[in-house]
């Protein structure tokens, strides 16, 4: 029979499998766990500014979109009530040059904003 299978009633000795670990300097060891405590503690804080920042510009573009909503409203209801905003007659007949420039910004929002209002008192 061959060595290397087990055989029923012998018992095997429990030991250490693998090459046995070199005698690891305490000190070096330690220096280690630091080190990669320290490298642990830099990635986590590069994570969370970099999660501070993405929230930071969801917010920004949340912002954004409720006030271009809120102005898609108030033309809405300017229209229920009879009265075209500037802005629309300015997209419906291509004159490019009424529009404000940068789209749905800030700006634009309250320049649009007046405008609608101005136009619901007359």
């Amino acid at each position: 029979m061959d060595d290397n299978k087990m055989v029923p009633g012998k018992v095997k000795k429990p030991g250490k499998r693998g090459r046995k670990p070199a005698k690891i300097d305490l000190k070096a060891k330690l220096e280690r766990s630091r080190q990669s405590a320290r490298e642990c503690r830099a990635r986590k804080k590069l994570r969370y500014q970099y999660l501070e920042e993405l929230v930071s510009s969801k917010e920004r573009a949340i912002c954004a979109l409720r006030e271009e909503l809120e102005m898609y409203k108030q033309w809405c209801s300017a229209m229920d009530q009879g009265k075209i905003p500037s802005e629309i007659k300015a997209l419906l007949t291509g004159d490019e040059q009424k529009m404000p420039q940068g789209g749905s910004s800030t700006k634009t929002s309250k320049n649009n904003k007046t405008s609608v209002n101005g136009q619901a008192g007359r």
